[in-house]
């Protein structure tokens, strides 16, 4: 046997050798595959470790085989993570009854204007989402008057507030009357004392809901 027949048959039963461990699973269905596969192309052949596939001169971690090269086929890349939400914040604001409007009246006063101009230019500064204002009032009186009362009051407040520049249909009123004190022990015989005693109770509240401008 001459040299190169010799050479022929070593690497001839090397390569029988290799088939003889290597090991075989079904091919993937995947458009590109370049491991080697069997004759009809159902099996693709693994190594003797059942490590990697055999593969062709054209083979990349792109065109693996799902069935033996799992950890190589590409992944679908991982979706940005989303934006955070805006962090809404929410400001309640007090106001006296007595400070914008005179005792029994829903009429702003200069010093009431003033006050409400000052919360007008907060809102200018924010992407509002709504402004509530309810109005309360002392227990002095009918609960039918003291609920049209509280209820002229913050739609006072919210006249203002919309001529100066605030949008009217992201602001809400409504009226509590006497419904929700806030004192107590207010038992004076005398009416002036009395009304002085109940002052906190006749209040404006102003709930402002918005997000920081960017």
């Amino acid at each position: 046997m001459n040299k190169l027949s010799k050479l022929a048959f070593i690497a001839a039963t090397a390569v029988m050798a290799a088939s003889a461990m290597a090991q075989s699973v079904p091919a993937s269905r995947q458009a590109t595959n370049d491991n080697w596969v069997n004759g009809t192309g159902e099996y693709v052949w693994m190594n003797g470790t059942n490590e990697l596939c055999w593969r062709d001169a054209f083979w990349t971690p792109a065109t693996a085989n799902a069935k033996c090269d799992g950890a190589l086929v590409a992944q679908a890349p991982t979706p940005p993570a989303p934006a955070p939400a805006p962090v809404i914040s929410s400001e309640k604001i007090t106001y006296q009854a007595d400070a914008l409007f005179d005792f029994d009246k829903a009429i702003l006063k200069p010093a009431g204007k003033e006050r409400l101009s000052e919360l007008a230019a907060k809102i200018q500064g924010i992407n509002l989402e709504v402004v509530v204002a309810t109005g309360h009032t002392d227990r002095i009186g009918t609960d039918a008057y003291n609920d049209r009362l509280s209820l002229r009051r913050a739609q006072a407040v919210k006249a203002f507030l919309v001529s100066k520049g605030v949008e009217a249909n992201r602001i809400y009123t409504e009226g509590k009357g006497r419904r929700n004190p806030v004192t107590t022990g207010c038992n004076q015989r005398n009416r002036k004392q009395l009304i002085a005693c109940l002052a906190p109770d006749r209040r404006v509240e102003v709930e402002v809901v918005g997000t920081p401008k960017q």
